[in-house]
């Protein structure tokens, strides 16, 4: 289950047209975007573990950082 997991989040990290069209500080940002996106999930359902006021902020911090890098 692990490694179905590591590779859900590697195929949505690497873009099929790569470096090209991106700029890489987009690139690492849509990485820094997807990480939480996958875990927050998988700890929630599949670790039992509460989403705290921390979290929520965490990934709201981190939807500003991809709204500002790609605008």
């Amino acid at each position: 289950m692990r490694w179905g997991i590591a590779l859900f989040e590697y195929l949505l990290q690497v873009p099929p047209t790569g470096f090209g069209v991106m700029s890489l500080a987009q690139l690492k940002i849509i990485q820094e975007g997807i990480t939480p996106g996958v875990f927050v999930p998988f700890a929630v359902f599949c670790m039992r573990q509460p989403v705290t006021l921390n979290l929520q902020w965490a990934g709201l911090r981190l939807m500003g950082a991809v709204y500002f890098t790609f605008r």
